[in-house]
């Protein structure tokens, strides 16, 4: 099981998976070896695959999202390791949620900065808004990533391993600067005490708190602060391509779910029941 473990942690690392991708596919692989421990992997059908998938579900009630990464990596070793075709290997995969983004006000986010005192905690949160960043874009920014002459931010091999570029507020400019001559990253634009990248989860923990601080009540994760930008660029008059482009989206469609939770675009519809009253 070690060789055949090895094997598949080195191609995922040859073929350049985020580390993100590399860890959740070789921890659910790993799952899946266990589980087949008594077998050859090679002469394991789709139905004895379906079969553990279904009991996955049923024992530990795994989401959707989880599912479909379990048989993402699954389908690797089959097609990747192995070299084996797609048709080869089919499995049923759970139909997707069409689910809303959750999104804060204007107001929720100022108070959320406002409560924030640590510059660097300030400034992280700030860039994760008004960038648009996803969490793990913002942790591997570099210093130099911070274009204060073309007023951008370089987002360089985000999802899909594409580069692109984001707004660059003047306003967080001064405190990004405020920020670096206190703290003078090495590597990273924002390193953990001991140096290196940031982790994940001291920006959910950074966000938590500032979250409890304002009185909000909402469950807010670093993600929504992305969903946000997207909205108010939207409800601001901002055209869907830009906002497509600023976001990193392959299609469209993926921005177009944002006009489904615009407030200005609902607050045009009249409600039949006010003309019941005076």
């Amino acid at each position: 099981m070690e060789k055949v473990l090895q094997q598949y942690k080195d191609l995922l690392l040859q073929k350049r998976y985020s580390q993100n991708t590399q860890d959740v596919y070789y921890s659910y692989f790993k799952d899946f070896c266990v589980n087949f421990q008594k077998e050859k992997l090679e002469d394991i059908t789709t139905d004895k695959i379906n079969t553990y998938l279904l009991d996955l579900i049923q024992s530990k009630n795994i989401s959707i999202s989880q599912q479909n990464q379990r048989i993402n990596a699954i389908k690797f070793y089959y097609e990747k390791v192995l070299g084996r075709k797609k048709e080869y290997y089919e499995l049923h995969r759970p139909r997707k949620e069409n689910k809303l983004p959750k999104v804060l006000s204007k107001n929720e986010v100022k108070r959320i900065f406002d409560v924030t005192k640590n510059i660097k905690h300030k400034c992280i949160l700030m860039l994760l808004y008004s960038a648009g960043l996803r969490r793990s874009e913002l942790l591997n920014l570099l210093p130099a990533d911070i274009d204060s002459e073309r007023m951008v931010i370089h987002i360089n091999g985000a999802k899909g391993k594409k580069d692109r570029i984001s707004l660059l507020s003047d306003n967080l400019l001064q405190l990004l600067r405020q920020y670096y001559k206190e703290y003078r990253p090495k590597e990273y634009l924002f390193e953990g005490q001991k140096g290196g990248m940031y982790s994940p989860s001291s920006v959910a923990n950074i966000l938590k708190k500032s979250v409890y601080k304002a009185g909000i009540k909402k469950t807010v994760t670093p993600h929504m602060l992305r969903h946000s930008f997207a909205t108010h660029l939207l409800e601001q008059g901002t055209d869907l391509r830009y906002i497509q482009e600023l976001l990193g989206h392959n299609s469209s469609k993926t921005t177009e779910i944002y006009t489904h939770v615009s407030k200005s675009a609902i607050e045009k519809i009249i409600n039949p029941i006010d003309d019941f009253f005076d």
